[in-house]
């Protein structure tokens, strides 16, 4: 296994290792204003929620790696201590791509990029019309990781209102993540986008108690046909089936001319979660 010493490699080189390895990134594109009134939009992808009583959410302006200077976003959220999290879809890449450009400070990105400021309820930050989810927020602390360049600063945010565009919302009011079709950040030049066949489920276990991977037995772990994922969900289930519960089962799927050919029946049933079936095919 190839290894990195953070120590012994450059800012740049160690940046491009984290920022590959670490994927996918949610974006923060943040607005915030500076205390004589110039609007900022910046996409920060050193970006996450941290907790929901309260609700926190943090983003981190590093300084430059090239010159070591601060960025506008983190220069204006220490003199107004203010911000807005714009939540980025597919539809807005390329103009939040656009709002990244290292322009002078003072000048407007939302003018820059097209973005339609609209006005917060409790901040003086503009919102982006066209997110679809808008964070109204206030800074309670800014967090120094270091002085020179590639260090971060911990924006740590309280969000005290959130705008949710209709469109993506659920017949009760919940957001629909598919609707969002929100992007994420990789690592070089690449996104990642939740939309499609790239979104999955996985019931949380959350009233539940599964056996565990260490009660499947050896000769099916050692399968050749069942991956990490199907043993996985076969450790998720409460109870191994009784032998009565198989006894019938087995009267209604084929007959397995080897032990190969049982296995791939039951990983075709874990594919569309059938578990229980799985096991009683396997046992």
């Amino acid at each position: 296994m190839f290894s990195v010493n953070p120590k012994e490699v450059s800012v740049s080189t160690l940046q491009k290792y984290i920022q590959n390895a670490v994927v996918p990134r949610p974006i923060c594109f943040a607005s915030t204003i500076s205390k004589n009134g110039e609007p900022n939009l910046a996409p920060f992808s050193f970006f996450n929620v941290f907790s929901s009583n309260p609700p926190i959410a943090v983003f981190s302006p590093a300084y430059s790696g090239r010159t070591g200077a601060a960025k506008d976003t983190l220069t204006n959220v220490i003199e107004v201590p203010e911000c807005v999290i714009n939540m980025v879809n597919y539809d807005m890449v390329h103009q939040m791509n656009l709002a990244s450009n290292p322009f002078e400070k003072g000048v407007n990105e939302f003018i820059k990029s097209g973005f339609t400021p609209i006005d917060s309820e409790f901040v003086k930050p503009f919102r982006v019309k066209e997110s679809p989810v808008q964070m109204e927020c206030k800074v309670i602390e800014v967090k120094e990781l270091g002085k020179q360049g590639g260090a971060g600063n911990l924006v740590i945010c309280e969000i005290i209102k959130i705008h949710i565009d209709s469109k993506v919302l659920t017949p009760d009011n919940q957001i629909d993540v598919q609707k969002m079709d929100l992007i994420s950040r990789m690592g070089d030049d690449w996104y990642c986008r939740a939309n499609g066949e790239a979104l999955f489920e996985v019931k949380k276990p959350i009233s539940t108690i599964g056996i565990g991977y260490d009660a499947i037995p050896d000769r099916i772990k050692q399968s050749v046909i069942l991956n990490g994922n199907n043993l996985g969900l076969l450790g998720s289930i409460v109870s191994i089936p009784i032998q009565e519960e198989i006894s019938e089962f087995k009267k209604t799927v084929p007959q397995f001319n080897d032990l190969k050919e049982q296995h791939l029946y039951a990983k075709s049933l874990l594919e569309i979660n059938k578990v229980k079936e799985a096991w009683m095919v396997l046992l």
